[in-house]
């Protein structure tokens, strides 16, 4: 093999080398900012562990809503087959109620509890969020027109 040879061939192994440290770096960088969507039944297959944050998206199970003093309050997130209890203190949509699809970003904490940064309603009667709408069609609770 000539010298002119070499120098292509270590040119090559340099950018594949390269490229492939450049993707490690960008999917580790992305992996702190991508927040997972989990159902209340995700949430307990797959064994989400405590402190980690992610979505949760299901319907306001009727007659959880709990309002403490202050802005703080209750409410149990449900996909038919699983609940997860929230705890959120803040504001909450003006849409938000009891029976209609809600999506709230948090963290469990060790006893099972979600605490909520933001809690979001659906803006419309007809609107669901995509992936509310796939945790119900998984659960056997979806119905067309809810």
């Amino acid at each position: 093999m000539n010298a002119r040879k070499r120098r292509r061939i270590a040119f090559v192994a340099s950018l594949l080398l390269g490229g492939a440290a450049a993707a490690v770096l960008v999917i580790s960088a992305l992996q702190d900012n991508v927040l997972y969507f989990y159902s209340p039944s995700d949430v307990y297959t797959k064994k989400v562990s405590a402190g980690t944050a992610f979505r949760i998206g299901g319907l306001v199970q009727k007659h959880s809503v709990k309002h403490d003093s202050g802005m703080k309050m209750q409410f149990v997130v449900t996909d038919g087959a699983r609940t997860v209890p929230v705890e959120y203190s803040g504001d909450v949509p003006s849409l938000f109620r009891e029976g209609q699809g809600v999506v709230a970003i948090g963290r469990l904490n060790e006893g099972g509890l979600f605490q909520a940064d933001q809690v979001l309603a659906k803006h419309d009667e007809k609107y669901m969020p995509p992936e509310v709408v796939d945790a119900l069609k998984r659960s056997g609770e979806w119905q067309k027109g809810q």
